[in-house]
C-alpha cells in the first residue's frame, strides 16, 4: 500500500507513520500559489518588517548553492519567510536585510518553522550574527510522535495529503537573477513548513509550551 503505520505509545494514533516513494510520487502536486516579495527595495524591506513581526508562527528556510567538488562550499544565498498573507525572499547579498532576519530570529513571541533547522542557522550565522529564539524543528517533533521519515515533502505527504516538487533543489541559488521556477522552490519550501506547524496543532502534536530549541 505504500504506508505503515507505528503505534506510538506516548500519542496513540493511526495515521500512517511512513510513505514509499511510489505513494508520495502518486499524490497531487502543491505549489504555493500567493504573495511572493523579494525583497530587493528599502519598500519592500519596510513591507516585509511589518508582516513578519505581527506574526505568530513563520515559515522559514534557506538556500545555498549547491557544491559538486570536495572542498567546496558556499554560504546561504537567500533566506525565505512564509507570513499568514504572503511568501519574503530575502537575498543575503543585501546587507540591510541582515537586520530584519536578526530581528526575526531573536523574538521570543514569533515561532520560526521548519524542518532541520539547525545547519540552516549555523551557516547563517556565518553571513550575519544572530541569536535565535523559539525556533521549532518539525522533523524533532514529527518524530517524538513515531514518525519514521521526518523530512519537510514526506511530512506533507503523510500530513497534508500532497507533493511538495523538488526540482529546483540543486540550482545556483548565488545567481544573480533567480528563475521563476526558483522563485516558486524556495517560497513553497517556507510556506509548507508553516501549513505544517498549522497542522500540528490541529491534530494535538504542539500543545502548550512550544516545542523549540531556544
Amino acid at each position: 500500500m505504500g504506508y505503515s503505520r507505528r503505534m506510538n505509545h506516548a500519542y496513540p494514533d493511526e495515521s500512517p507513520k511512513s510513505i514509499s516513494r511510489e505513494a508520495l510520487n502518486a499524490l497531487p502536486v502543491q505549489r504555493y500559489e500567493g504573495p511572493i516579495h523579494f525583497v530587493d527595495t528599502p519598500a519592500l524591506l519596510h513591507a516585509a518588517r511589518i508582516d513578519i513581526l505581527s506574526e505568530r508562527a513563520l515559515g522559514f528556510d534557506t538556500e545555498t548553492r549547491p557544491a559538486f567538488s570536495k572542498g567546496e562550499s558556499y554560504l546561504p544565498s537567500i533566506a525565505q519567510v512564509a507570513t499568514a498573507r504572503g511568501v519574503h525572499i530575502f537575498p543575503l547579498r543585501y546587507t540591510d536585510t541582515h537586520g530584519l532576519l536578526g530581528e526575526m530570529l531573536a523574538a521570543q513571541n514569533i515561532a520560526k518553522i521548519g524542518v532541520a533547522l539547525a545547519y540552516d542557522l549555523r551557516t547563517l550565522k556565518q553571513v550575519f550574527p544572530f541569536h535565535e529564539r523559539h525556533i521549532v524543528d518539525l522533523g524533532i517533533i514529527a518524530k517524538r510522535h513515531g514518525y519514521e521519515q521526518t523530512g519537510v515533502r514526506n511530512l506533507a505527504g503523510l500530513l497534508m495529503g500532497y507533493r511538495v516538487p523538488k526540482g529546483a533543489k540543486t540550482t545556483n541559488w548565488s545567481a544573480p537573477h533567480l528563475t521563476p521556477a526558483q522563485i516558486a522552490y524556495a517560497a513553497t519550501d517556507a510556506w509548507v513548513c508553516r501549513e505544517l506547524y498549522l497542522k500540528f496543532e490541529t491534530t494535538g502534536m504542539i500543545t502548550g509550551a512550544p516545542a523549540s530549541n531556544g
